[in-house]
């Protein structure tokens, strides 16, 4: 049993919490009620524009290929979807257990980060890319953002090292180099993608 000072500290500690909530909630009952009928439409109508044009925008990206993990038939593809897109994750691969893998990984994450295109192209069957954007090792994630490769992920080394690294990982490694948006804990350990994901997305777009 507690020690009759440390439960009056504990109490005190709650009582003074309980407090601060209560104030909180006070202080936004007492905004919302200075707030007059013009007020209040005003923000509806805000709140609506922002989920029209984020209805838009994902529509757009969805348009682009983007929420699906798909493979890019060919060099001249490729350039034709990085300029489409302004954020694309590209997985240089070959039939390999490595790239099944990060296949894999890359399937979660399409779904999960809209605001990105995930996709695939086959390395040997792209020589002219390969060379000139330096792939050596297999499997290379090139980032691109606006048209230019901006980084790239070789290998599982920054990932673990292992076959076994988990998605958050990449989601992370990902998030690092702002190619894809989440903020906090993975967007894997929640049951729906962030709305903030997009909000962010659309204010950086044009």
């Amino acid at each position: 049993m507690a020690n009759p000072n440390v439960q009056d500290i504990i109490e005190q500690q709650v009582l003074t919490v309980a407090k601060a909530v209560e104030d909180k909630i006070d202080d936004e009952i007492a905004a919302l009620d200075r707030l007059d009928l013009e007020d209040i439409e005003a923000l509806r109508e805000r709140r609506l524009q922002q989920m029209k044009k984020m209805a838009e925008k994902r529509s757009r990206w969805i348009s682009l290929g983007h929420g699906e993990y798909t493979e890019i038939p060919s060099e001249k593809d490729f350039f034709s979807a990085v300029k489409a897109s302004d954020r694309v994750v590209c997985h240089f691969y070959r039939d390999n257990w490595p790239c099944k893998v990060m296949d894999k990984h890359m399937s979660i994450l399409a779904k999960q980060h809209v605001e990105t295109r995930f996709a695939k192209i086959h390395a040997e069957k792209s020589p002219f890319l390969a060379e000139k954007l330096k792939i050596l090792v297999l499997p290379t994630l090139a980032l691109i953002k606006n048209a230019k490769v901006d980084d790239y992920v070789v290998g599982f080394d920054e990932l673990g090292g292992t076959d076994e690294f988990n998605t958050e990982d990449l989601e992370e490694r990902l998030a690092k180099a702002q190619v894809i948006f989440f903020e906090g804990e993975s967007s894997l350990n929640s049951s729906k993608v962030s709305t903030n994901q997009e909000e962010r997305a659309t204010k950086r777009e044009p």
